[in-house]
């Protein structure tokens, strides 16, 4: 027996394994009756969501969060607040400016995420805001405190909107008060005390529904016995202690107690027991009993339920999503992560109780005692709208709201993030070609790098069609550089037995003739996925290209690299043909000129041939041919002015194989202040 879901990706499907044609015909498995077989299929027409091609915002308008490891909680709290529009559009009204970072401003991170949620396609990631709590990859793996969160956050944000056109906007939201009073009994002693609340803490256990648990909060408790109330001047008394709301905020948090600290067990446990909460919430009932007598009895302390907190699991873990009802209408969405799903109010309310749930029987004529289960996913913070100011809170929250600075920004930042997608989808179609010149080599030898002669992620890419004609990139390369195409030749660069990098050879006539594609392919044996050149170029004396000569097989292309030692300064000069058959000697005077030497100035040259895993840098005879030398194109010889007698010791690194070693060992500790992180105030070497 066997099963599979067909979808528009998996339209497809084959058997796992199959069975051996001697079982199928061995009499005793009763497979084959009448020399028949029969094979059924139940075909079932279905609606199950495939996972993978759910698309959140075509089927909810709404989109999720990504979870950046165990931050499921924070996502779920996130969606609540996103979803109270009034708090959307005072974040949106916090001044920030082009300069700030996200990773370093809470409110600018809040407004980038709230931004995303309200105009993405796809979930979003909440990286930038965890940053700039200062949380690391560690504490995104950690399971925080949702009400610790919800707290400092609203603390921060409260902070940052002193002074602001939407100061006092937390309060004016989250905050409530109530008064803790305890009255004398048989004296007319009374102490209040009056005091705030963003949120309160229901206890769950021993109460069946929210009004149990405020019955409970305002329960009145006798100070009386060894616990009588010393009433200042009366001395110890018998007393009322308890709390009666003063108000309540136009959006009511509610954390309900489901863990709590067991002394038995010396240990945390999750109360799982059956709690109900009301889809609207009565907080006048029993004429006012849970208001002070300086409540303001004009008020209507009716709720609406907004938001459902769910906590799935146990007290060591476990998983967090949130029912929410955005526009306070019938439909529930469920905002789970990254996926965004409709919901009925059965599944936001009843099936978030808690409590103990009874499996169908399969059997009832074996046990007629049903089975009961412990439900591990219940309600654990409930969010209520007061009726009179719902209108007011589910404001509407459009671009104008949003600073036109920030919506610059992220617009780019949306606009990029699709080019890279859309550059990605299109990845196939394309190759990237990294063309490196003697300005390259020049800018980068001596500064950046001292072995080799370029760092080729530090050169002009070009991102080509592979189907675009070799001869047509070239034209590409005249309008970026400036350099006609008949005064170009490129080589092709090789990666070497010994792990260096170097040009290699001119391309031909027949690969010049070729597709961007089919060169790369034909070009690059090792396969990697960018085609990496050499632009040869020569230039006259007014810096205008000249027609190259021709190169045949006696000519050698050498790079040439001179060595300070007195500045201990190594930098790239240029290029020249020698010929194979040719002495060293023979270049000595367009070397002098290279380095503005005099003309008889002595001249010492080496040959740079590795650098790993040591540094091999071998002299060269003058007088000796370049064949013999076993010189190629591309090699690289490092020369100098020959070090006099008497000025040798004056130097810590005298010659090119002692600077190169020095160089290679050395390691370069760079100091940055935290206010300008890409500038060094200082390096040390180790």
């Amino acid at each position: 027996e066997t099963q599979h879901q067909f979808s528009a990706r998996e339209s497809d499907w084959g058997f796992t394994s199959f069975m051996p044609l001697s079982e199928l015909y061995n009499p005793s498995r009763g497979y084959l009756v009448n020399d028949t077989c029969v094979i059924e299929a139940e075909v079932a027409v279905c609606k199950v969501v495939d996972y993978w091609s759910y698309d959140s915002k075509k089927e909810t308008g709404y989109v999720g969060l990504k979870n950046q490891g165990a931050t499921c909680y924070m996502n779920s709290l996130l969606q609540t607040l996103y979803h109270i529009p009034y708090f959307r559009k005072a974040v949106y009204h916090m001044p920030t400016t082009e300069n700030d970072m996200p990773s370093g401003s809470i409110p600018l991170a809040l407004q980038s995420l709230f931004y995303k949620l309200q105009y993405n396609d796809s979930s979003v990631s909440t990286k930038e805001l965890t940053k700039s709590f200062g949380w690391d990859m560690h504490d995104s793996f950690m399971q925080h405190d949702v009400q610790e969160l919800n707290r400092v956050l609203s603390e921060k944000l409260e902070d940052k909107m002193k002074g602001t056109v939407v100061e006092g906007t937390i309060q004016q939201l989250f905050e409530g008060h109530h008064m803790n009073y305890i009255e004398c009994i048989n004296v007319d002693f009374k102490s209040t005390r009056k005091e705030s609340f963003y949120d309160l803490q229901l206890d769950v256990k021993g109460c069946q529904d929210v009004y149990a648990s405020f019955d409970k909060y305002v329960e009145v408790e006798r100070l009386e016995g060894d616990n009588k109330y010393h009433a200042e001047q009366h001395g110890l008394q018998d007393a009322k202690k308890g709390v009666l709301f003063i108000d309540f905020p136009p959006v009511l948090q509610l954390q309900l107690k489901r863990f709590e600290y067991d002394f038995m067990r010396d240990t945390m446990v999750k109360i799982n027991d059956r709690y109900e909460f009301p889809l609207q919430l009565d907080l006048d009932r029993d004429d006012g009993k849970y208001l002070s007598p300086d409540a303001d009895r004009n008020v209507r302390n009716l709720y609406t339920l907004h938001s459902v907190l769910v906590h799935s699991g146990g007290v060591h873990g476990g998983h967090y999503y949130a029912f929410i009802r955005p526009t306070l209408s019938d439909q529930w969405f469920k905002f789970d992560d990254e996926r965004v799903t409709k919901e009925d109010a059965k599944r936001a309310l009843e099936e978030q109780y808690g409590g103990e749930e009874e499996l169908p029987q399969t059997n009832p004529g074996l046990n007629n005692t049903p089975f009961k289960f412990t439900k591990y996913s219940n309600a654990y913070m409930l969010v209520y709208i007061r009726e009179s100011d719902k209108d007011k809170i589910i404001c509407n929250v459009d671009e104008k709201d949003i600073a036109e600075h920030l919506r610059i920004r992220l617009e780019k930042d949306r606009e990029e993030k699709e080019r890279r997608k859309k550059e990605k989808a299109e990845a196939h179609l394309y190759t990237i070609i990294k063309v490196a010149r003697d300005d390259d080599l020049t800018a980068q030898i001596g500064k950046d790098i001292y072995f080799d002669l370029v760092d080729h992620d530090k050169v002009p890419s070009f991102r080509i069609q592979k189907q675009m004609p070799f001869t047509q990139f070239k034209e590409e390369v005249a309008k970026e550089l400036g350099i006609p195409t008949q005064f170009q030749r490129f080589w092709l660069w090789a990666k070497r037995q010994n792990h260096t990098y170097r040009p290699n050879r001119p391309l031909t006539p027949q690969e010049e003739a070729l597709t961007v594609g089919q060169l790369k392919e034909a070009a690059n044996k090792a396969h990697n996925a960018e085609l990496k050149l050499f632009l040869e170029v020569e230039l006259g004396l007014d810096l205008k290209p000249l027609t190259l000569p021709d190169k045949t097989r006696e000519d050698i292309l050498l790079f040439f690299k001179l060595y300070d030692p007195e500045k201990e300064q190594l930098r790239y000069v240029g290029r020249l043909f020698v010929k194979a058959s040719g002495r060293p000697q023979d270049i000595l005077p367009k070397l002098r000129k290279m380095a503005g030497f005099l003309q008889d100035d002595d001249v010492e040259l080496y040959e740079e041939i590795k650098f790993e895993p040591n540094v091999m840098c071998e002299y060269i005879d003058n007088r000796i041919i370049f064949r013999s030398c076993q010189l190629e194109d591309g090699d690289i010889v490092c020369f100098q002015k020959s070090p006099k007698p008497d000025t040798a010791d004056q130097f810590r690194y005298p010659d090119v194989p002692s600077f190169l070693v020095y160089i290679r060992n050395r390691q370069v500790v760079h100091f940055r202040s935290l206010e300008k992180p890409k500038e060094d105030d200082f390096c040390l070497e180790m």
